[in-house]
């Protein structure tokens, strides 16, 4: 059997037991706690790593041991279906043997450095053989909101303006430069903010932010607010507006039709340019390369990161080779970074896109994708408390609701219970809030959907009869 085809059991697993032994999950206490391994390491980091950790991971208290494509296994010899990817991280899914031999040989030569070599150049040319547009230059860096700012950075450069727009639910980085375009409560008491940051509605189809009546077009009207609130609340220097395709830290909110559409167009009118963050959305994802090729938009700026090298911290910037040379973001360091884009991420970029395009993952993240959005769809008749089903590809959500007629969401009480229920059953999913996020690696096989999807819905039968 192919390493990227791991067999997995047909049973339901509690993966508080041995493999053998996963067919008796009731006998385990609620709730989830995790293995004494797990336990004895989780405790012993506490006493030394800061805290503000990643909230699947302070829930979970699970040391991961290691991973083989969609499968995780923790230092206790517990098995999960990996519906998370490291929040949509790992394209390749875990260990994939030729990632795992160009990481190896690379490390064996050179790791660092900015200078030239073949690796990089190799994943350039690769890299924009597949981007839209005129999209052919790349600066590489370290994380996603160094590359978002650095793109903020080059709008300024290329318009010679200073005002950036962003949207609600947004999300684009926690550092000081792009807080301010995080659409959420989350940036509470980190004020003050950096000034020219503005933001507005984004349409949520089954959330609109403007309004409710059948007949209510929440692109159309969203796109109008923004017309007004650049009107009205900023001094006319846009620079650039910044969005998501699809607004993965939302819970995977796809946005009304011709809204992204929509946007480039406005960018236009205010001679700013429209900047696509393709963190999460970007390296087939979605069911295509890039999450803008649905509306069939060449943004000015792209950003990319996560996928785009399987798990190894390296982030990006593409856009056009005129934009490319304004300045002072084209002078010498002026865009550059000590980490990113060096020989060792440069192998891991490189061999990410290279296997995605030889086992034609797109394709099969679009037939897996939407394969699996039925099944929800179909699991939504019969579980009251799925409010609303909703993806691309393998970037899936789903809105976990008290009440379907108010829409009120499951309380927090309840969606701890089912991330917890999900662990029991053997299946790591980002389930412990609403929305629900579904996020797997691209090589996910469709025996893994299957079964991950079984585990999910026992565990959401449980936890819909606590709420009732």
């Amino acid at each position: 059997m192919s390493l990227l085809q791991p067999k997995i059991s047909t049973t339901r697993q509690n993966p508080s037991k041995s493999i053998s032994d996963q067919t008796n999950r009731r006998t385990q206490d609620f709730p989830y706690r995790s293995g004494p391994k797990s336990q004895q390491l989780f405790l012993e980091e506490q006493e030394h790593i800061a805290p503000g950790l990643q909230s699947i991971a302070l829930l979970s208290q699970i040391a991961m041991d290691h991973g083989r494509g969609a499968l995780l296994v923790d230092v206790d010899g517990r098995e999960y279906i990996d519906f998370m990817a490291g929040i949509g991280v790992a394209s390749l899914g875990h260990a994939h043997p030729r990632y795992v031999q160009a990481l190896q040989e690379q490390a064996a030569k050179i790791t660092v450095g900015s200078l030239t070599s073949e690796r990089r150049l190799g994943w350039l040319k690769l890299l924009h053989s597949v981007t839209p547009g005129t999209l052919k230059r790349t600066q590489l860096y370290s994380s996603g909101a160094e590359a978002v700012e650095s793109a903020l950075r080059l709008a300024k450069s290329y318009t010679g303006k200073s005002e950036i727009i962003g949207f609600w639910g947004g999300f684009h980085g926690k550092t000081g430069g792009v807080l301010g375009l995080l659409g959420d409560e989350f940036k509470k008491d980190m004020g003050p903010l950096m000034p020219g940051l503005y933001l507005s509605p984004y349409p949520n189809p089954y959330r609109c932010p403007l309004g409710t009546a059948a007949e209510h077009d929440c692109a159309a009207h969203c796109l109008e607010f923004l017309r007004q609130m650049i009107k009205r609340s900023t001094t006319g220097q846009t620079a650039a507006i910044i969005a998501e395709p699809i607004q993965g830290t939302a819970g995977n909110v796809i946005p009304s039709p011709s809204f992204i559409q929509g946007l480039s167009e406005i960018a236009r009118e205010r001679g700013a340019l429209f900047i696509c963050d393709e963190m999460i959305t970007g390296f087939g994802r979605t069911g295509k390369m890039f999450g803008c090729q649905h509306e069939k938009v060449a943004p000015d700026i792209i950003t990319i990161g996560k996928g785009m090298a399987s798990g190894f911290p390296v982030s990006g910037v593409i856009t056009t080779p005129e934009i490319a040379q304004a300045k002072p973001w084209a002078l010498p360091s002026g865009s550059s970074s000590s980490y990113g884009g060096n020989p060792l991420a440069s192998a891991a970029c490189h061999v990410t896109l290279q296997t995605i395009l030889d086992e034609k993952l797109v394709d099969h993240a679009a037939q897996l994708g939407a394969w699996m959005l039925q099944a929800l769809k179909k699991m939504q008749t019969k579980i009251p408390c799925i409010g609303d089903v909703r993806g691309r590809g393998l970037m899936i959500g789903v809105e976990l609701v008290k009440d379907r007629k108010t829409k009120e969401l499951l309380p927090k009480t309840a969606t701890r219970a089912l991330f917890e229920e999900c662990l029991k059953e053997g299946l790591f999913c980002m389930s412990y809030s609403s929305p629900l996020r579904i996020n797997p690696p691209l090589t996910l096989t469709q025996a893994q959907a299957e079964e991950g999807l079984a585990r999910l819905e026992e565990s959401l039968r449980i936890v819909d009869k606590l709420i009732r």
